[in-house]
């Protein structure tokens, strides 16, 4: 029977990340999640940071470490190229998560399991991945536990024939995936797998969970996981090459319009659309020019040769970088980078967005650049400020903050209808007269009767009496940065002629930060 190797590719998201940023690996970095470290490499671990870690004390440990945000896309796709490279070494790879993949080990193939396990490692450390660790056993679990017990670059390989049982006994609890597996046999004083193993099997089950009971019977040597490779996916990309070159823009584009037919073509037997495509020019005498374009529903032959042309166009007067004079086009290569399926983006009962208008907006973004052309969306925060966020137009929000968090001392809906592009310096008074304040324990110094929206020189705003009025919601911002720490308290005020307001008391001083319809 074939044994079972596992290539394991340690601190993953974070060498995703790194590489993807085209940042030096050996730089200590931390892929954070919700303000906590989900992921650090070794040059980080020496600092002291750990996963689970609060963000800011990881940077109090380490202020140069290289704060990374987590994206499960992007890891995947980065470790697509590795499954590709393990592939043309041997058929049926079996992708387990980003980071980590398992084969029928090619021993045979290459004289021994060292030395396909060495193959292999030469494999992905051509790729730029240092931090690479090969197992083998008689099967998939143990194989893995084999690899993150390799030293860099080295295989691991367990013995045959009854080598397995021996290996996972010997190892710790804590490579369960449970943590409350983990904890509970912890606290039983069992902290090896051995202990486990000689545990009824009903009992583990009912006590420590499905995926303890499985191990077990994999000690055992039952329950084993057989490697089933996966599918290659297919070659999506098309190219068309010129000869002789041309100079052209129009007949580049009229030349790799059958191209672009056949790119959406092939999708389309697929029964999937490409919503985010990569058009690589290749010239001659000059580097390759090549762009991602996003759209908001999916791309056309025809809207494929107009993002063509305007690359080509950008390329030649440098409005997407440095002017390139001369470089006669040598080949144009359409490369889907998200490809989703058709059903997404059918048609709804009433029609869609004016095609015209998405090609108008896309081709002001090819002349200004990928940049230029924003649309706004919300994301979470306190102030309506914080709320906003803007993304190029066609791209989808990766790094938004969570909206379903709490934020506590945010305001509640509805939110307001315009939100000032610089707040406005206000003034309000109790029914005295006197300027209202925000006393240090929340109350306030008197109940706000008149209120003025702009106070600023020149302002045509006057003085209004307050019909009703709501809050505070007081927050303390930024406390642990003395220079930037700032105590607000919001209201919503609403005047006599029927107009509300979102007011801030600022430390000393009153701020008019949105109006309300």
């Amino acid at each position: 029977m074939s044994r079972t190797l596992v290539v394991w590719c340690a601190d993953w998201p974070v060498a995703a990340a790194l590489g993807e940023q085209g940042l030096p690996r050996h730089l200590p970095a931390a892929v954070f999640a919700q303000n906590r470290v989900q992921a650090c490499n070794q040059a980080a671990r020496e600092f002291g940071i750990k996963r689970g870690m609060r963000r800011r004390d990881a940077q109090a440990r380490c202020p140069e470490v290289q704060v990374l945000a987590a994206d499960d896309a992007r890891d995947a796709r980065v470790f697509e190229e590795v499954l590709l490279r393990l592939e043309e070494l041997r058929p049926g790879v079996m992708p387990l998560r980003p980071g980590l993949a398992a084969l029928r080990s090619p021993a045979r193939f290459y004289g021994g399991e060292e030395e396909a396990g060495a193959a292999i490692a030469e494999c992905v450390v051509g790729l730029g991945i240092w931090d690479v660790r090969i197992g083998i056993a008689d099967e998939l679990f143990t194989a893995e536990q084999a690899a993150r017990s390799a030293g860099l670059q080295e295989t691991y390989a367990v013995p045959a024939d009854g080598g397995s049982t021996a290996f996972l006994r010997a190892l710790p609890v804590h490579v369960l995936e449970d943590a409350n597996a983990v904890s509970l046999l912890q606290r039983l004083g069992l902290t090896t797998l051995g202990g486990l193993a000689d545990l009824p099997g009903a009992d583990v089950k009912a006590r420590f969970g499905a995926q303890a009971a499985w191990v077990r019977q994999v000690i055992h040597g039952e329950g084993a996981r057989p490697v089933t490779g996966r599918t290659p996916p297919p070659e999506l990309a098309t190219e068309v090459a010129f000869e002789p070159p041309l100079d052209s823009a129009e007949a580049v584009c009229f030349s790799a319009r059958q191209a672009a037919e056949g790119f959406v073509k092939g999708l389309a037997a697929r029964q999937e659309v490409c919503t985010e495509v990569r058009i690589e020019i290749v010239m001659e005498d000059v580097p390759d020019a090549v762009r991602t374009w996003a759209h908001p529903r999916w791309f056309s032959a025809a809207d494929l040769i107009d993002r063509l042309h305007w690359q080509l166009a950008g390329v030649r007067t440098g409005s997407t970088g440095p002017a390139r004079k001369g470089g006669a086009v040598m080949t144009v290569r359409f490369v889907p980078e998200v490809a989703v399926s058709e059903a997404v983006h059918a048609d709804g009962l009433w029609g869609g967005t004016d095609e015209r208008v998405n090609r108008g907006i896309a081709r002001v973004q090819g002349l200004l650049g990928h940049e230029a052309v924003v649309a706004p969306v919300v994301q979470g925060g306190r102030s309506p400020r914080d709320r906003q966020a803007y993304v190029p137009w066609g791209d989808r929000p990766s790094t938004l903050r969570d909206r379903t968090l709490p934020w506590p001392g945010s305001i509640p809906p509805p939110a307001p209808a315009r939100v000032l592009a610089d707040p406005w310096p206000a003034e309000v008074c109790d029914q005295a007269g006197r300027p209202v304040v925000v006393l240090p324990r929340g109350g306030l110094s008197g109940d706000p009767a008149r209120y003025r929206p702009a106070a600023g020189s020149g302002s045509a705003e006057p003085w209004q009496r307050i019909a009703s009025w709501a809050g505070p919601w007081p927050v303390t911002e930024a406390w642990w940065e003395p220079s930037a720490g700032r105590r607000v308290a919001r209201f919503q005020l609403v005047g006599v002629d029927g107009r509300a307001w979102l007011a801030t008391f600022d430390t000393d001083h009153w701020l008019t930060e949105a109006s309300y319809d």
